[in-house]
């Protein structure tokens, strides 16, 4: 069963992957619940293989500790990652987000694009300037992290570096120390240098592990990396030097000989570090040197740099302060306590405020992790959805089986009424469409009383229209009255024959010929035509012939009567509420200079035919 107040600490080291579970105790503090060590074999150090190397290590481990959280601070290795100590001017705290990103710009090795950086500062020198720890690594190695992480069902909420974990481990333990302190961490392929003085802190990485000593053996015997790693670690020591006897064993002569090799170049860089440190950083002279790492208990690790440093020299021991479960053994926890300094710097950030606090958590890997960590709710989600969506169809499914169970009942109600229905259709409606034409006849002799009432009104409204227009024209009286009207049975082609031409009313012709035309027009006109418009019948008045008379205006001008017949055609055709435009036809106009008089014919079509 997973406990929720416990944390991993994991640091993934050049060779040898370390792990410890840590609790927050009683009093605040630290407290070990059990650890673990697993070497990565050669494939640890090839980059290669290294991620697969560290998910077969990490399976391992868990598989032989049931561990009681998923949830792991991390430490990045030291070789992967770059720190450097800078000193910023005196500025205000507005710019200096700016400023550091400017020397991080400059320092970093790698475009700020390909890598994950932090900053931390740690305080102000006596001139003013503040120091500030600078640190990066390279995204994509972070993110092969998160992969081995999320490959072995752990959830990485923190990664770390080597020297701020070394440094947080050693203040939670030593921190009553007083003077300068260093501390070097030893590892198989870097180091690390940290000087610790009146609550400030400065570190410098060194390219020089204990890996060099094994490739340095590999070479001279022969022998396979693996094979001369097992030596190293089984009968390798620091030679002393000097007037000390070498070892009968060839391999121990070997081995001796050349970790000194190896100690004295990285006593070079430690000595070269240490007047750096004294020029450059204002410090004093180191009183004690505590060794950490896991090259660091190779025999007479610790004299060697007592000789040469003349500082005394102990093993760091992370475990100080920190409570340890009684179910350990503290016996083989102390074989391995020097090494596990940076998993007790990654237990102590979830504790209170650290010295130093940098979290190298690329934004991608966190937009991945919270998506992950909103994964069991997304899920949720849909589940919930579809069960909205099965819940919605089966309640859907229950309502239209219930309408079809009413539809049937409907159905079969309706057809006893259907079947009346046809019975009465059958008989009925005949007799229902014979009263309905009766009706309509009806209606449309009622509507009819007011249709030729409704005729001569327009009519006469248009002979008043046309005796003011013509007297306004001709600038005399004009009188105009209808002496007959005839309804007739009009057929289309008598109105194409007749249709008025202008020149007809120029020519006023003779009285004869007017009485011949109007003659003859009215013996064609009474007689029915089989194929004249709107299919009129007998029986049906279609149009009315107007026998018109006027007060003769040749005095006034000689085409003035013929004028005033064609305004009069003009007016009634106008007149489109009851007459037919097209066929309205002037005919021929009659008149004699000696009568007062003249007399015209007006072939009217009625817009709407009139039945007898």
């Amino acid at each position: 069963m997973l406990n929720s107040k416990s944390f991993l600490a994991v640091d993934f080291g050049a060779v040898t992957l370390k792990i410890a579970e840590f609790e927050i105790n009683d009093a605040g503090g630290l407290l070990l619940k059990q650890y673990g060590l697993k070497s990565l074999g050669q494939d640890g150090t090839q980059e290669s293989t290294r991620e697969a190397a560290m998910i077969r290590a990490l399976h391992e481990l868990l598989a032989e500790r049931p561990f009681g959280t998923k949830v792991i601070n991390l430490c990045a290795p030291g070789f992967h990652t770059f720190s450097k100590f800078v000193k910023l001017p005196p500025v205000d705290t507005s710019k200096v987000t700016q400023i550091i990103q400017y020397e991080a710009q400059q320092n970093v090795p790698f475009p700020l694009e390909e890598v994950v950086w932090d900053y931390q500062i740690l305080g102000a020198a006596a001139s003013g300037e503040l120091e500030v720890l600078l640190v990066a690594i390279k995204s994509d190695i972070v993110e092969g992290l998160f992969r081995v992480a999320e490959t072995v069902g752990l959830r990485l909420q923190l990664v770390d570096v080597s020297p701020a974990a070394l440094c947080n481990s050693f203040r939670y333990n030593y921190g009553d120390l007083e003077g300068c302190t260093m501390l070097l961490d030893i590892g198989a392929k870097t180091s690390n240098l940290l000087f610790f003085e009146k609550g400030t802190v400065y570190s410098r990485g060194i390219n020089i592990g204990a890996n060099s000593i094994t490739q340095d053996f590999s070479k001279e015997s022969r022998l396979s990396f693996a094979e001369a790693e097992k030596l190293k670690i089984e009968e390798g020591f620091v030679s002393l030097g000097g007037a000390y006897e070498e070892p009968e064993n060839q391999h121990q002569a070997a081995i001796s000989k050349i970790a000194r090799q190896v100690m004295t170049r990285l006593h070079i860089q430690v000595n070269q570090t240490v007047q750096f440190y004294r020029g450059q950083q204002g410090g004093s002279a180191p009183q004690q040197l505590f060794l950490s790492g896991g090259a660091a208990i190779m025999p007479y690790t610790a004299q060697f740099f007592s000789e040469k440093l003349n500082v005394p020299v102990e093993y760091f021991n992370p475990f100080r302060n920190v409570q340890i479960d009684p179910s350990l053994n503290l016996e083989e926890l102390a074989k391995v306590a020097h090494s596990l300094g940076e998993v007790v710097g990654l237990g102590l950030r979830n504790l209170a405020h650290c010295p130093v606090e940098l979290n190298l958590m690329p934004k991608s890997s966190l937009k991945r992790q919270q998506f992950n960590q909103k994964k069991p709710y997304l899920i949720a989600a849909v589940f919930c959805l579809i069960l909205v969506v099965f819940t919605y169809g089966w309640f859907y499914g229950q309502v239209a089986e219930r309408k079809k169970e009413a539809l049937e009942n409907l159905v079969a109600r309706a057809k006893p009424l259907k079947d009346h229905e046809q019975t009465l259709n059958k008989r009925l409606i005949p007799e229902i469409k014979n009263v309905e034409a009766e009706l309509d006849q009806f209606t449309g002799w009622v509507e009819d009383r007011y249709y030729w009432g409704n005729i001569f009104s327009q009519l006469r409204q248009s002979l008043v229209a046309v005796e003011e227009s013509q007297k306004a024209a001709l600038k005399d009286e004009t009188g105009i009255w209808i002496e007959k009207l005839v309804p007739v049975t009009l057929a289309g082609p008598v109105f194409a024959a007749n249709a008025f031409n202008p020149e007809v009313a120029r020519q006023l012709g003779s009285p004869s010929a007017a009485t011949t035309t109007l003659k003859g027009r009215k013996k064609d006109l009474n007689q029915p035509q089989p194929g004249g418009a709107a299919g009129a019948s007998a029986t049906e008045i279609t149009g009315v012939i107007l026998t018109c008379r006027s007060k003769n205006m040749t005095s006034v001008r000689a085409s003035a009567n013929g004028e005033v017949a064609y305004a009069l055609e003009a007016q009634i055709k106008g007149a489109t509420n009851y007459f037919e435009p097209t066929g309205t036809v002037l005919g021929a106009v009659s008149s004699d200079a000696s009568d007062l008089t003249f007399s015209f014919e007006i072939t009217v079509k009625l817009k709407r035919p009139f039945k007898l």
